[in-house]
């Protein structure tokens, strides 16, 4: 049992403050791309052509064929594609094969898009470079690990890549080696991102091999270090937290957590699934 000193612990009331920015679900404006100079054309009229993005369709005062260098695209403007938290809530609870049905079209449709600034491909081709990993598909993961790293040089190869490669070992792996494989991941400068899904599935590892004293704080850990990581991704923990300190007669904390989950979540699985916790509580 975790000590009541530990500053894990503490994570499981203040979760419950954490609330949804914005309704992704409400009603998606088009996405566009925004320009330097102020002007900005949407998404679905756009293609691109090597290092231009080319209009395809008549539409704000745009005709087709006309063509403007990828680099004066300033950012993307818009909401969230409606299928990706979804997506990824499918993800984590093991759906990955039904994640993919949602999130590959979301990779095609704003692959374009990868390498402006603000875009929400990167977010997309991660959850399924991660999905692909899930599922074996060793070569997917390579495939779309390189695009992502094209789309984010900075980062020369993208962290997602190793986390793909730890997803990926062999069942005959030791737990020890695949414990150290997703702790490397939650160490150092790297994104709060790849730290939240490394966190989560050390987690589900230690949990599945009956440590589930170390598997509650690697939860934890979700929300408490790695918040801006996901918000899905902290419903996802919150939601496996929760089942752990039921068993712990932890009630209260358990209902904390659920309800933090219920808001991280509108609208997915996992708010169905802590919702159902919930009233199984009462």
């Amino acid at each position: 049992m975790m000590s009541s000193s530990n500053p894990f612990r503490s994570v499981l009331l203040t979760c419950a403050t954490v609330v949804l920015p914005w309704s992704w679900a409400s009603a998606a404006e088009p996405v566009r791309i925004v320009f330097q100079n102020g002007r900005s054309a949407p998404l679905s009229a756009m293609a691109l052509q090597g290092d231009k993005l080319v209009v395809t369709a008549a539409v704000d005062g745009y005709l087709p064929g006309q063509a403007f260098p990828l680099t004066i695209a300033d950012h993307i403007y818009g909401i969230k594609p409606a299928g990706l938290n979804p997506a990824t809530a499918l993800l984590l609870t093991g759906k990955s094969a039904e994640a993919l049905k949602l999130l590959e079209p979301i990779v095609a449709e704003h692959r374009i898009t990868a390498k402006i600034a603000g875009n929400f491909w990167v977010e997309a081709a991660r959850a399924a470079l991660v999905a692909y990993a899930v599922e074996g598909n060793a070569a997917k993961c390579t495939e779309i690990g390189k695009e992502i790293s094209d789309a984010t040089p900075a980062q020369g190869i993208d962290p997602f890549v190793s986390l793909g490669k730890a997803l990926l070992m062999p069942t005959t792996a030791k737990v020890a080696d695949k414990e150290v494989a997703f702790r490397d991941l939650t160490t150092g400068n790297l994104p709060a991102d790849v730290a939240a899904y490394a966190s989560y599935y050390r987690a589900n590892l230690l949990k599945g091999a009956k440590r589930d004293a170390e598997a509650l704080e690697a939860y934890l850990m979700v929300p408490g270090l790695y918040p801006s990581g996901s918000l899905i991704l902290n419903a996802a923990a919150e939601l496996n937290a929760s089942e752990l300190l039921v068993a712990l007669n932890r009630r209260e904390e358990a209902i904390a957590l659920l309800n933090s989950s219920v808001r991280n979540s509108a609208d997915t699985l996992l708010a169905v699934e802590a919702n159902k916790r919930l009233e199984s509580l009462k």
